[in-house]
């Protein structure tokens, strides 16, 4: 005798496989296209976003570090913040250059 449990994943088996037998597995290209490049700006936007706050608190940080007037406490302080700043701009750029190649592996593999 099958458990309850049983029955229910051959049922979802069952509807699971019907919808994929059901779905139309050609893709429309127009609409990838459209997906793709909304893609692309929002990744372009959210980059060009982090680096100008990336650069602004590069700023930030020198104007602290100028304006110290030799505390030991808020050269530190600008100073992390130049740092963290720098490599956060550094991230940023990376994660921008890595998603172009990931995109353009992808168009030259899929036929975009």
């Amino acid at each position: 005798m099958q458990s309850i449990n049983d029955k229910y994943l051959q049922l979802v088996t069952a509807l699971g496989l019907s919808l994929i037998h059901n779905f139309n597995l050609v893709a429309d290209t127009a609409g990838v296209g459209q997906v793709e490049s909304f893609i692309k700006s929002l990744i372009t936007a959210i980059a060009g976003l982090a680096g100008l706050v990336a650069t602004a608190f590069i700023v930030v940080g020198g104007f602290r570090y100028i304006t110290s007037s030799g505390n030991p406490h808020h050269l530190e302080s600008a100073k992390r913040t130049i740092i963290y700043s720098a490599t956060g701009l550094a991230i940023t750029i990376a994660a921008f250059v890595l998603s172009n190649i990931v995109t353009g592996l992808a168009n030259s593999a899929f036929g975009g």
